[in-house]
């Protein structure tokens, strides 16, 4: 694993961008990777489409952590047709290292629980094939 993107990805985990929770969000977004116990919860500030503000908060592996920090810096100030844009592939280049299969749903619980926030998805309507 190339050093720079290691050490990116401990700063995130150890260090997360956008920590805490917005006290009037326009969505708020809980998601939970049964595989493994890792769960993230979501808020986004959404002023005339554009996404003003994100926070989140919960637990689990630095991969989780990390690519939810470095998504909530790649989402601020974007507008919501962007943010649905975003694809799996988007949030694995931020994150810079290849992701193994098992791994692969911790590195996308942040952009699940986005996806789902903006599209105004319940559990049911979530489809994962929608992170493509």
């Amino acid at each position: 694993m190339d050093d720079f993107y290691q050490q990116n990805i401990l700063d995130h985990s150890k260090h997360p961008r956008n920590s805490g929770r917005l006290g009037q969000p326009t969505v708020s977004r809980e998601e939970l990777n049964p595989l493994c116990g890792d769960k993230l919860h979501v808020d986004l500030l959404i002023e005339d489409e554009v996404v003003t503000d994100v926070r989140f908060t919960g637990r689990g592996c630095a991969i989780s952590q990390a690519a939810a920090s470095m998504l909530t810096e790649e989402i601020k100030g974007k507008s919501v047709a962007e943010v649905r844009a975003i694809g799996k592939d988007a949030v694995l280049e931020l994150l810079g290292i290849p992701v193994g299969y098992t791994r692969l749903k911790c590195a996308l619980l942040g952009l699940k629980a986005i996806k789902a926030g903006v599209y105004g998805l319940t559990d049911e309507e979530l489809d994962d094939d929608e992170l493509s």
